[in-house]
């Protein structure tokens, strides 16, 4: 019995032990808590009491060189509802449904949700935000907001791009520099009671939004709206599915304008104009492929056949190589047979005797075959590679396309001698012109591009761009007698539309047949300079499927005379004696 009592006794004492360990475990839990994790729960329990709404960052402006705004904001309002605060909500419904015209229903549906916050409507007019503040309603709540704005419509549409409805870039620029002009959102935090009504009396935390940075562009509105009205011009008066005009500063790369008309409204990116979405309906494809195929830039995502421009790359990797000098002398009899290919010259009856010179002048299929065979397969394609044909140019826009080229080893000389008048590959519109400009500017790469710096709103520049020249692709040599042979194509030959009186400009026109060739449809092109001794400006148009004649050398080369014979003054470039004037 006394061994019983004992054995009761120790577990009573372990017992008690025990419980005496869980209290004082509880106690230094308890303790633990209150001095080493008060401020985690004082946080926590704050939060519970807090509601917090964004505040929407102003995002930076893109500016031309000269300072002038081309894509601003506009300041606008986001209403919503906090359905705990609403102490009227018959009142609330009505003055929403009136001040937004929205259908009652939906309205009464959103403030009668159970939900932290209900968004009523975005981008509301700065005015109508005002009115709705002004009626002081419990539980509604007006928010500062921006919208982006772009001053000019359609200018430049498909370089400056958009933003989406979160204010966000879609395409363009707007895209590309994104991290730079989307500036840090702010916030507004009010504290609440349980219930989640708003307590009088408590200042509200507010965190102020940061502005995104100002990007700075090579553009020039005066000469993208320039290049805009020629390209209209011209489209509406040949009926052209459309119209590409790039202009670029050849010795840096600067792109000074770059138009694709038919452009869009940048203020309304996602409605069609009537008769590009009836073109793009009858094609049959869906609402979306229509809107991406509107907002596509031609000159950078889609790839073509330059034809006869192309020969300015035969003709210097010739010369640079050695094959051929302006004096050599051939003879086109209006074709040239090429293994098993008879391949014609746009002349049928032929140029005759004539030298390289003047073969360039003529534009002559044959000439520049021959100049093609003495190159070879393998060197032809390593000047393809020099010039940098086969990669990106690098410019700073999305969805640049690559260079659909024959591999090396399946190039035969018949596929040889029809890449060297520029057919049977097909490259961008901007691939052409910056490697036409690597081969006047004396030989050096250049990579386009539109961003100079970004700036502070204030002015003060955050980052400046850097954009070197690239490798030397030929001899200085090499470009003058380029520079030479192209001014005389302007002066006496298949370019001379493009001439100016007192401007001494160079050129090449170019005809190509789109494929399949069956159709029948042509893209015509020009791509011109000035001063031809020293460029200073380089620009190319191309013609898609103009109607009537389609020549390059009648109907593209005077738009680029016509644009020179504006922008040329503009951009203070003197008239000046044509080469073998008065010496």
């Amino acid at each position: 019995m006394n061994q019983t009592l004992t054995c009761h006794r120790k577990k009573i004492a372990i017992l008690c032990l025990a419980c005496l360990l869980l209290m004082l475990g509880l106690a230094g839990r308890l303790f633990f808590l209150m001095v080493f994790r008060s401020v985690h729960y004082s946080e926590m329990a704050e939060d519970l009491h807090q509601r917090e709404r964004t505040i929407k960052a102003a995002r930076g402006r893109i500016l031309d060189r000269n300072g002038t705004v081309i894509a601003d904001n506009r300041a606008v309002c986001t209403i919503s509802v906090i359905r705990s605060q609403i102490t009227d909500p018959e009142a609330v419904i009505r003055l929403l449904t009136e001040e937004l015209e929205l259908d009652e229903a939906e309205v009464r549906r959103k403030v009668e949700k159970r939900s932290s916050r209900e968004i009523i409507r975005t981008n509301v007019d700065k005015e109508t935000g005002d009115r709705i503040r002004g009626q002081r309603l419990a539980g509604v709540k007006v928010d500062e907001d921006y919208k982006r704005y772009y001053p000019y419509g359609s200018l430049a549409s498909r370089v400056l791009g958009f933003t989406g409805a979160d204010n966000q870039g879609i395409i363009g620029l707007e895209v590309q520099y994104e991290s730079w002009l989307k500036g840090t959102p702010g916030r507004i935090l009010t504290m609440t009671d349980a219930a989640g009504v708003e307590l009088d009396g408590m200042p509200e935390d507010r965190v102020e939004p940061e502005a995104g940075a100002d990007l700075v562009t090579s553009l020039d509105v005066n000469i993208q709206l320039y290049a805009q009205q020629a390209a209209w011009k011209v489209m509406q008066e040949k009926e052209a599915k459309q119209v590409s005009i790039v202009v670029m500063n050849p010795k840096n790369g600067e792109i000074l304008a770059m138009v694709s008309v038919p452009e869009f409204d940048l203020n309304d990116p996602f409605s069609l104009p009537e008769e590009a979405g009836a073109s793009l309906e009858a094609s049959g494809l869906s609402v979306e492929e229509r809107l991406n195929r509107m907002w596509r830039n031609p000159v950078i995502n889609d790839t073509y056949e330059p034809g006869s421009t192309f020969k300015i790359v035969t003709a210097a990797a010739g010369l640079e190589e050695g094959c051929v000098t302006l004096e050599d002398h051939f003879f086109c009899p209006g074709y040239r047979i090429v293994e098993d290919r008879k391949i014609r010259c746009h002349k049928t009856g032929g140029h005759g005797s004539e030298t390289f010179l003047q073969g360039a002048m003529n534009s002559c299929n044959p000439v520049f075959i021959d100049v093609g065979q003495k190159l070879g397969v393998e060197a032809y394609c390593r000047y393809f590679r020099q010039f940098g044909l086969l990669g990106k140019t690098g410019v700073d826009l999305p969805g640049e396309a690559s260079t659909i080229m024959h591999r090396e080893e399946d190039m035969g000389l018949v596929e040889l001698a029809t890449v060297s008048f520029g057919q049977s590959f097909q490259i961008t519109p901007l691939q052409l012109i910056t490697t036409v400009s690597s081969v006047i500017n004396g030989g050096r790469r250049v990579t386009p591009h539109l961003a100079l710096r970004t700036e502070a709103q204030e002015g003060s520049r955050i980052r400046e761009f850097d954009w070197p020249l690239g490798e030397t692709i030929l001899s200085e040599e090499t470009s003058a007698s380029m520079r030479f042979i192209l001014e005389q194509v302007v002066a006496e030959g298949s370019g001379k539309k493009a001439a100016l009186p007192g401007w001494r400009i160079g050129g090449k026109t170019a005809t190509s047949e789109k494929l399949p060739r069956s159709r029948k449809k042509y893209i015509s092109s020009f791509i011109g300079f000035a001063p031809a001794q020293d460029p200073e400006v380089i620009a190319l148009i191309t013609i898609d499927e103009p109607s009537g004649v389609y020549y390059g050398g009648t109907i593209a080369a005077p738009v680029i005379g016509s644009l020179f014979e504006n922008i040329l003054p503009y951009l203070g470039i003197r008239q000046q004696e044509a080469a073998g004037e008065n010496s």
